[in-house]
């Protein structure tokens, strides 16, 4: 069971959903190409992800680098697919605040976001 593709953000550990949802539906995106990106708040990061299963579970791991309104931010994180089909899992900011999430399916989410890895393949 693939975890590829968009995932709607519907609950966080650390915010309330209307602050996840602050600039737009939270969300995280995983692609074909083991890369990705995520929103929320006013977060917006790229993501290096890798396959890494997780209590039996399908899942993945990643890096990822972004900002935090004006703010360079970066960090880490995990995610697997829960039996009902959601999304759970954990993002953690490099000396700083670590959350957990629910995702599910969805194209709901707001267009993707720029991220440092495009701006690093000097794509605009």
């Amino acid at each position: 069971m693939s975890l590829v593709g968009r995932w709607r953000i519907v609950e966080m550990e650390l915010w309330a959903q209307e602050d996840v949802d602050l600039v737009g539906p939270g969300f995280i995106e995983l692609d074909r190409d083991h890369t990705g990106s995520f929103g929320f708040i006013a977060v917006e990061g790229g993501v290096d992800w890798r396959e890494a299963s997780r209590d039996g579970r399908p899942g993945v791991e990643f890096s990822w680098e972004g900002h935090d309104d004006c703010d360079h931010a970066s960090g880490r994180g995990w995610a697997v697919r829960e039996d009902d089909g959601s999304l759970r899992g954990h993002i953690y900011f490099h000396l700083g605040d670590d959350s957990g999430f629910r995702a599910e399916p969805g194209d709901e989410a707001r267009p993707k976001a720029k991220s440092a890895r495009g701006a690093s393949r000097g794509r605009r």
